[in-house]
Parts: C-alpha cells; sequence; structure tokens
C-alpha cells in the first residue's frame, strides 16, 4: 500500500498501478467519498480507499439504485459467487452487472442489444431469467469440465435471444474494467506440474500429446478435447511455438470453449452461441492480447469485441429519460 497525496488529498492505493488505472482509482474514491463514504475498506490488513468498508458489504451501494430489485430476483433464480473483490470500487462483476441490467431489464432492450449486435432480433424472454443469466456456465451439463464451488469458467453474463430466423441463440460476454490483463494460466504455474507438463510444446504438439497439459492430464479438464474438436477455429495456431494459452488468452480460449462446446451439444437448445469482450475504452493495456487472439482465431465473427461507451451511447440514442438518467450515472461513475 503507497499513500499519494494529489491537490492536498491523500489516496490510499495499490503499490503497482498503470496510469490508466491509478487516474481511475482516484476518480473512483473520488466518487465513493462524494456519495457513499469517506471510510477506507481493509485487504489483507491494509487500508485502501478504494475499497468499502465492511459495514457495506451487504448494502449494494456500487450498483445503480434502479437494478437492485432485478438483481435481487435474478439471485433467488440463479445465486452466484460474489468475487472477492465485489465491494471495490473498481470491480468488474460490478460494472458488468451497472452495464447490462439496466438494458436488459428495460422495455427498449430489443432495439438497444440489435443495434450492438447485427444478428440479434429479439430477446429470449423464456430462457433463463427473462433471457440473461449473470456468471453464466453451462450448468448443468459442465462441457468443460472444470466447474467448482470456488472457480472454473464461466461468462460475466449470458444473453439468450433470438436471430432474424427465428434461431434462438446464446451470446456469452466478458467484461473487462481496469484489469491490465485477462486471467492466465493457473495450470502452467502449479507447483504440482511436473517435467512432463510441458508448456514449450506447441499447440499441434499438445494436441498429439494432450497429457502434456497440466490441466488435461491432472485436472481433467476438458480443454484440450473442445479444442482438438474445435481445431479448425483456432486457424493460425501454427505461427505460435509454444502453447498459445498460457498467458492472458487462456481466460479467452477457455470462453470461447464454453461458447463452442455448448454449440456443438445437442443437449442444449441453442443452435448459435457467440462470445464478446467489452471493456472501458480507454484501457488499452488489454489491447495486445485481443490482437494476438483475433489473429490466431483467423477474425472469426464468433468472437467481437467492444467498448462499455458504446453499449451506453447506442442506449442514450433511443431518447428515453429512464435510460438517459442511467447513462448519465454510468458515465459520472466510470469515467466516461
Amino acid at each position: 500500500m503507497r499513500v499519494l497525496t494529489i491537490d492536498g488529498k491523500d489516496y490510499m492505493l495499490p503499490n503497482a498501478l498503470n496510469p490508466f488505472q491509478k487516474e481511475m482509482y482516484i476518480h473512483l474514491i473520488n466518487w465513493k467519498w462524494k456519495h457513499i463514504t469517506e471510510d477506507p475498506g481493509t485487504d489483507r490488513g491494509n487500508k485502501y480507499d478504494a475499497i468499502l468498508p465492511d459495514s457495506y458489504a451487504d448494502k449494494l451501494s456500487m450498483l445503480y439504485p434502479e437494478i437492485t430489485a432485478a438483481l435481487e430476483r435474478h439471485l433467488k433464480k440463479f445465486p452466484f459467487r460474489r468475487h472477492i473483490y465485489f465491494n471495490h470500487m473498481a470491480s468488474s462483476q460490478a460494472a458488468n452487472i451497472n452495464l447490462f441490467l439496466p438494458i436488459l431489464t428495460h422495455k427498449n432492450a430489443d432495439a438497444i442489444l440489435s443495434a450492438l449486435k447485427p444478428d440479434f432480433a429479439s430477446l429470449a424472454m423464456s430462457e433463463l431469467d427473462l433471457g440473461f443469466r449473470i456468471e453464466f456456465w453451462d450448468e448443468p451439463f459442465g462441457n468443460l469440465g472444470d466447474k467448482t464451488k470456488v472457480s472454473g469458467t464461466d461468462s460475466d453474463i449470458a444473453i439468450a435471444y433470438h436471430n432474424h430466423q427465428g434461431e434462438l441463440c446464446l451470446w456469452l460476454i466478458e467484461h473487462k474494467l481496469t484489469e491490465r490483463e485477462f486471467t492466465e494460466c493457473g495450470g502452467s504455474r502449479s507447483k504440482a506440474k511436473k517435467d512432463k507438463h510441458d508448456c514449450t510444446k506447441s499447440f499441434a504438439a499438445i494436441l498429439n500429446d494432450k497429457h502434456s497439459c497440466y490441466y488435461h492430464d491432472v485436472c481433467k479438464f476438458n480443454y484440450w478435447d473442445i479444442t482438438e474438436a474445435n481445431r479448425a477455429f483456432f486457424a493460425n495456431h501454427a505461427e505460435f511455438d509454444s502453447c498459445p494459452f498460457r498467458m492472458g488468452m487462456n481466460q479467452l480460449w477457455r470462453n470461447q470453449l464454453l461458447a463452442l462446446s455448448i454449440e456443438k451439444d445437442d443437449q442444449q437448445p441453442y443452435k448459435h452461441v457467440t462470445f464478446s469482450v467489452v471493456k472501458h475504452p480507454r484501457n488499452w493495456h488489454l489491447d495486445k492480447t485481443l490482437e494476438v487472439y483475433k489473429n490466431l482465431i483467423g477474425c472469426n465473427p464468433k468472437f467481437t469485441i467492444f467498448t462499455s461507451a458504446k453499449v451506453v451511447d447506442t442506449a442514450n440514442s433511443k431518447g428515453d429519460a429512464e435510460l438517459a438518467k442511467w447513462v448519465k450515472w454510468y458515465k459520472d461513475l466510470y469515467m466516461l
């Protein structure tokens, strides 16, 4: 923890922040001091101004007030695990809820979402919870085989919809706010990893010997089996000398596998399943990984990228007073 003094104010911040994170944290702290409390929260014995104190843990103070009732209703049908830093002002989980619930619960949801996704015709209200689910995984089928009570692959939000041909489709979305990178491979760093678990092997070499991957050999995850069934999707894998999925592309890969496996699962009702990343427009630290991943998959249209600014601006263009109120709140909170 370090104390940074700006304009006569002391900010208790983490030690390692890139310029965008630093600017966003200062902004979020000022917003918290103005709208919630000036009291700091704690993490591992240290005080931080960007964290809400424990007394606010269940108050949902960082969420847009108009969506708390919808969230509480959603939790009764699909309870999900709050991230350990859900009460952090820079929580991507909270920011994701703030970004999508005001749209998904609004009468103009179809018009907004169709402007963001060209094949979108209408929200499938009879699927999931009125067409959406927060922290989605392919329950009860668990195609990836990696889900536990505390870990596993899921998407921040899933949206069920009908396309223009009337087919039932699923849209998986991963949301990022201030993160400098996507989640990296835990298996490559595991202390239980043995010499045969060789991450320097190429994509093709791992497919020929899947037991060389710790996740496949020890954890019994289905990542490489699904990858093999969708080998053509990763069109440019030969450009990588070692496993492409050790670093930030690991999270993108797992979410894409979730989409691909659901689409091919006859038990699932969805005809087409796509995956998107939505990020803060000024968080360029994610761009390198995103560009490398796009190249790996040959810019396959089953993966897309857009920004939170595009989402709120699209909603605002509908000229609805209720949405305009939320857009103003969101832009003020997240420095758009």
